[in-house]
Order: structure tokens, then C-alpha cells, then sequence
């Protein structure tokens, strides 16, 4: 049998930089002492998610992929407990800013990096101001257990997303996530719309989701958690509400999900000649 033990991590991270680490390393640890293979930490846990406001002084933050303090953490744990965690980080390339995602492997070596494609602009979400559309296209990880696909945040909105890493060979999706309050809709509570678009994904490409997001104040925003992990079929294999701190595991069956996924055909039946319009600008 041919299987994949996956963790996502919540947890409050409104922190400096060596705090929040030095959090996300206690919880690395645990989910390696479960069996995780592949770890999750959300979005940013460098520091507070700085994209609440527009300040030039958080540019100060980004490092190139191989200074970055939390990459470099990262790698020396992975290497440490031979597990592999996919690091967002804030990353500078000469003078250019993007939202990355450093593919640690269980021997401490970066394999790659992927720049986040989908960049929001909104209130309290104002991520257009600090980082570039990402520049690397979407990307799929080998690893011993299976390959992952990656995307960030926003990305994972976008069915789009999904089908392209499942068209590369991805085994199972991985959603690293900073979301909370709506500032300029209070009313509105997107963790359900949130879960559900992911949840689709594992539907319409029959594939486990894996998803991290923080929680916790942090100025004027709240973080509602809701990490989860999905099977194929979109049910819930673990899962935490809008306060839990600590590490969602489970253990995938990638035989019984490549079997499933066959059998519905989704891949099978894709009608790519019709799809051009997908393609175009509005």
C-alpha cells in the first residue's frame, strides 16, 4: 500500500520572527512524533500578517530564499526529523517582492520554490502593494511518499489551480493560508465559503486537501483557523474550529485514491478543445 501521513498546523502567530518560529518548530515536532511525513505551516508564520495596512517599512522583512531565517529553520528541522515542509515565506529577488513557497525535503535541501500566482487587493487583504503575481507558474513536489502540489492562499479560490497541479502528477493538495474577518463586511463569515471551494477541489479532482491557517488577533483582524484535512471524497479526516492551537494528522491511501479517482473519469471525460475561453481575458 502506497501511503502519504500529511499534518497541517494552527496556531496564533502574531509574534516576532525567532517566537513564532520556535512555535511552528513545537508543532513541527509533534506532527513528526505522529508520522507525518509532509507538514503544513500557514502562510507567513514568519511574523504577523503585515498586508492588514500599507507600509513600506515591512519591506525591511523579505530575504532571498536561501537568508530567510524561517527557510532556514525549516530546513534544519526537516533535515532533523526526515520530514518534508512546504515553508511560505516573504521573499526578496533583487528588488523585486513576491509571496513564496521554499519545497523543503526530508534531508534539509530546498527542492524549489513556487511564488504565489493569485494576489488579493482588499480591505485588510491589500497583498498587490507587497508582492508580484508570481513568475514561476504552478508546481508539483516529488517526494518518497507521493507528489504534492502546493499553491498559497488565495490561490486555493481558484479551481484553476487545483486542475493544473492535478494535471502535473499531484497526489494531494496543500493549502497554506493567513485568512480571517472581512474588515469592510463584518457580517460576512467566509470560513464556510473557505472549506467549501477547498472541499470542491478534493471533489472535482478526487484528491485529499490539506489545509493550514492561523488563528488569533492581530490589530484590527481576527484569524478563524478552520485547518482541515479531506479525503477524496471531501470528507473530513481531521479538522479544528476557530481556536485550537496544534497538528491535524492523517494517514492517505494514495493506492485507494488514484483507484477512485479513475473510476469517476473526471479525467477521462475533460473536454480541453472547448476550454480556450478559460484561457482569455474578460
Amino acid at each position: 500500500m502506497s501511503t502519504m501521513n500529511v499534518a497541517a498546523l494552527q496556531l496564533p502567530l502574531g509574534g516576532d520572527i525567532n517566537s513564532n518560529i520556535a512555535r511552528v518548530s513545537d508543532l513541527v515536532r509533534e506532527a513528526a512524533g505522529k508520522g507525518a511525513k509532509v507538514i503544513l505551516p500557514p502562510e507567513l508564520f514568519e511574523g504577523p500578517y503585515f498586508c492588514q495596512v500599507q507600509h513600506e517599512r515591512f519591506f525591511a522583512a523579505a530575504r532571498p530564499v536561501s537568508e530567510h531565517k524561517a527557510v532556514q529553520a525549516m530546513q534544519a528541522l526537516a533535515a532533523e526529523l526526515r520530514v518534508y515542509i512546504p515553508t511560505s515565506f516573504f521573499e526578496a529577488d533583487g528588488p523585486h517582492y513576491y509571496n513564496t513557497l521554499a519545497m523543503i525535503d526530508d534531508s534539509g535541501k530546498v527542492m524549489g520554490t513556487y511564488r504565489k500566482s493569485h494576489i488579493p487587493d482588499g480591505p485588510g487583504y491589500t497583498e498587490k502593494f507587497y508582492f508580484r503575481p508570481g513568475n514561476t507558474g504552478f508546481k508539483v513536489w516529488p517526494t518518497k511518499y507521493g507528489t504534492v502540489g502546493v499553491g498559497i492562499c488565495w490561490d486555493q479560490w481558484y479551481p484553476e489551480t487545483a486542475r493544473a497541479m492535478m494535471l502535473m502528477g499531484a497526489d494531494v493538495l496543500f493549502f497554506p493560508t493567513a485568512i480571517g474577518d472581512e474588515p469592510a463586511s463584518e457580517e460576512l463569515d467566509t470560513s464556510r465559503l473557505w472549506r467549501r471551494a477547498m472541499i470542491g477541489h478534493a471533489v472535482s479532482n478526487v484528491v485529499p486537501v490539506v489545509a493550514a491557517n492561523r488563528i488569533g488577533s492581530e490589530d484590527a483582524m481576527s484569524f478563524y483557523g478552520h485547518s482541515f484535512i479531506t479525503d477524496e471524497r471531501g470528507d473530513f479526516l481531521a479538522e479544528f474550529g476557530a481556536a485550537e492551537t496544534g497538528v491535524l494528522t492523517a494517514e492517505i491511501d494514495l493506492d485507494r485514491v488514484r483507484k477512485h479517482r479513475a473510476a469517476f473519469g473526471f479525467f477521462r471525460d475533460r473536454r480541453p478543445e472547448l476550454y480556450g475561453r478559460l484561457t482569455q481575458d474578460i
